[in-house]
């Protein structure tokens, strides 16, 4: 469980992270990417983030947006201890959010399984 100061922290670097990555970078491997920082979780000694963030690309991508948001670890760090009042700015560990394609494709087995129970019904004979 998260105290109250992590969850302050995070919050922070979620609205900052978010910007920065919209705004500021120009890679052009995150070109028509679209990025957008889903979590951030700050460790307890909030000396390291994990930020988990979703993009448009494929996800045979994945590695491609993650290396350049890693390559870019120290201009956000910069830019975060510029413009948050904080003694120590994490590191940031950048991960793809897998939570929304997990969430599809459970959706996706219920209405098969929808489907399949639908379509047993109407075939069915009765006795």
């Amino acid at each position: 469980m998260m105290t109250h100061r992590q969850q302050r922290i995070s919050e922070l670097l979620h609205q900052e992270l978010s910007l920065l990555i919209a705004a500021e970078l120009a890679d052009p491997r995150l070109e028509d990417a679209l990025v957008s920082v889903t979590r951030v979780v700050v460790s307890p000694d909030l000396r390291n983030a994990r930020v988990e963030i979703e993009h448009a690309l494929p996800s045979e991508r994945n590695g491609q947006v993650l290396a350049a948001l890693r390559h870019a670890e120290g201009f956000l760090r910069h830019a975060l201890a510029e413009n948050l009042n904080l003694r120590v700015v994490p590191a940031l560990s950048f991960h793809v959010d897998e939570t929304e394609r997990r969430a599809r494709r459970v959706d996706a087995l219920l209405d098969a399984l929808m489907a399949e129970a639908q379509s047993g019904k109407t075939t069915s004979q009765p006795d």
